[in-house]
């Protein structure tokens, strides 16, 4: 394994961290544990000398220190920092090189880096406005998904050619989409704190069609000073909550769909175990889905839940690459 290939590699690693812990971060309420950006009420840690403190409860006098919050969200920061400087490292080891190293992803990996850190400023200062917090997990998202697909362009005993799999790739689009949609939706649950907007199954409480506010659901709301802890209705909250299981059932069924299609057709071991993978990790996060409701969202549940949408994703935009650019010279 090259350098540049370890490299990419560490990054792929630290980038499951990161998304990891900001699902914890999120999910213990901790997106404001620092209201300023970069730093923390105006330090470069969370303030712990009493003078420190002092200083940040005059700074910020409408959000008291909770030191707990603050931790986790700078250790978010310095990890995503990281990851940062690892991708800026990819871009100029990509760009040196003598060797033919693909240097598209690279850059486009640069750029959305440099994005996510603008998107992370701004759920900040925006108050956690949940269009940027989507953003910003999309983003993450985006980022894991391009970092797997750059480690696979540096693999090329990963990448096969198989024509029989040319009437797949509609399906496989199709099915892609379908998981894209269904995080969004979940992105917008979360963003929203309406995952326990329906704790009944299979879809909601009783007289769940009759309470639907779609205008409110997925009206952007715009305006508020402060969006922690949601500033929805309870009705446009369930209704966004209704979207996001509707989606889960159409998902398990596209996608359970083309991984049983690419299973019989595959000629491959590689993409007979890319199908079997599908499905375990579709069955997986149904599951947790399930369990979310259930339990009434345990912490380590739904960060587990947000961590193996991300690999769904990143799984069927790979095969996507597999069946459309098997072979050949990369960008």
């Amino acid at each position: 394994m090259t350098r540049h290939k370890k490299l990419v590699s560490l990054t792929l690693l630290l980038t499951m961290v990161v998304i990891i812990y900001g699902a914890f971060t999120r999910l213990t309420d901790a997106g404001l544990g620092c209201p300023d950006w970069p730093g923390c009420y105006g330090f470069l840690k969370v303030p712990e000398k009493p003078e420190s403190i002092a200083i940040a409860a005059q700074a910020f006098p409408e959000r008291p220190l909770e030191p707990q919050k603050a931790w986790n969200e700078m250790i978010h920061r310095y990890l995503a920092g990281t990851l940062g400087l690892l991708i800026a490292a990819i871009f100029i080891s990509s760009m040196i090189s003598k060797g033919q190293q693909p240097r598209t992803l690279p850059t486009v990996l640069l750029l959305l880096v440099i994005c996510q850190a603008a998107l992370g400023a701004w759920t900040v200062t925006m108050s956690l406005l949940p269009i940027v917090v989507l953003a910003h997990l999309l983003g993450g998202f985006t980022l894991y998904c391009l970092l797997a697909l750059y480690w696979m362009q540096l693999t090329p005993v990963l990448r096969v050619a198989e024509p029989a799999l040319t009437q797949l790739k509609p399906l496989a689009i199709g099915a892609a989409v379908v998981v894209m949609v269904q995080i969004g939706l979940g992105g917008w649950t979360a963003a929203n704190y309406a995952a326990l907007a329906c704790i009944e199954l299979p879809v909601c409480e009783a007289g769940w069609v009759g309470r639907l506010a779609l205008d409110e659901a997925f009206d952007l709301h715009l305006g508020y000073s402060d969006y922690e802890y949601g500033v929805m209705s309870a009705e446009a909250r369930q209704t966004v909550h209704v979207f996001h299981r509707l989606g889960a059932y159409i998902t398990l069924a596209v996608v359970s769909w083309f991984a049983i299609s690419l299973y019989r057709r595959a000629q491959t071991k590689i993409m007979q175990k890319f199908a079997l993978a599908i499905g375990v990790i579709l069955l997986l996060q149904f599951i947790l889905g399930l369990l979310n409701v259930v339990l009434h969202l345990p912490l380590a549940n739904a960060v587990a839940h947000n961590f193996i949408g991300a690999n769904l994703l990143m799984i069927m935009v790979v095969v996507v690459y597999q069946l459309y650019r098997p072979v050949g010279r990369e960008a």
